[in-house]
């Protein structure tokens, strides 16, 4: 048995925490909502501070929205870094900076302890299920440490390169899920417009070379209006600020990446910044003046 830490135990954190004692490793547990009681009934020892996870854990696991939320639970008063000693791991699961990403690791390898960053993909029903793809950067060793917890939450498990490859792997990820989106959201909305059954275009669709995970799971979204997260459209939002602002420092053109962006602005402009990233499509929907399907 593995003394774990996890922090941030939301749609995605607390599944994946959960697999963790299903594996059979003791859990210290911090989240700024509370453990759930779901999770301290099998086991999971709350804690009052990040530090406090990280003086009883070996290795320390991250899941929290975003780039400063890190750096505070890192660094911050009663951060992870306080209760660090030489030997332990921490692992960052959230999706952030590749840039400072490093930054991070630097200072947290200063102390004597490995850093991985491990992002990952596959939303809630992957990490209910345990299919999450995790894709990573650090070094072997600390990969190999680690590697038998990430099985245990996904099931593609990729060694990427070194701090902020597994980061910048995944903003990768996010311009071919929003990019990807926006297809479908195109292609179901002028198959309906032009008066077929959008469920039906879909399903002829699931069996040729247009056939996709996004097809299958947010088409269907579309198809019928279940709207609720999943994954935010917000923080899609911030995954494509990181490829966008990335991609203006590296001199490098990313005109669809913007334009997703833009329809998810729209979409938050509307109230839709907690829908789910496939209601992309009500932006296109509402300059065309038709909807998908009735809701």
């Amino acid at each position: 048995m593995s003394k774990i830490g996890f922090i941030g135990l939301g749609i995605m954190g607390s599944p994946m925490a959960g697999h963790l004692i299903d594996g059979g490793h003791q859990l210290y547990a911090h989240s700024r909502s509370g453990v759930p009681a779901e999770l301290t009934g099998r086991g999971a020892i709350p804690c009052d501070t990040p530090k406090e996870v990280a003086s009883s854990a070996d290795v320390v696991i991250l899941m929290v929205p975003d780039t400063p939320h890190v750096q505070a639970v890192l660094f911050g008063e009663n951060g992870v870094a306080e209760g660090l000693s030489n030997g332990k791991t921490v692992v960052d699961m959230s999706s952030i900076s590749p840039i400072e990403t490093k930054q991070f690791a630097a200072r947290i390898n200063e102390m004597g302890c490995e850093y991985l960053d491990a992002p990952v993909s596959g939303g809630e029903v992957g990490a209910k299920a345990g299919t999450l793809t995790i894709m990573v950067g650090g070094t072997q060793n600390g990969f190999d440490q680690v590697k038998p917890l990430f099985e245990l939450m996904g099931k593609n498990i990729t060694l990427v390169g070194g701090n902020g490859d597994g980061q910048t792997c995944k903003v990768a990820n996010q311009i071919i899920v929003a990019l990807n989106i926006e297809a479908v959201s195109e292609a179901l909305l002028f198959a309906s417009k032009a008066g077929a059954d959008p469920a039906k275009v879909r399903e002829a669709l699931m069996g040729g070379f247009a056939s996709s995970k996004i097809l299958e799971v947010h088409g269907e979204r579309m198809v019928k209006r279940t709207f609720d997260p999943g994954f935010r459209i917000e923080l899609h939002q911030k995954d494509l600020n990181l490829a966008l602002s990335g991609a203006r420092a590296l001199g490098v053109s990313l005109p669809n990446t913007a334009t997703a962006q833009e329809l998810f602005n729209a979409c938050t402009a509307h109230g839709g910044a907690a829908w789910d990233h496939s209601a992309l499509c009500r932006a296109l929907e509402m300059m065309a003046g038709h909807e998908i399907a009735e809701g």
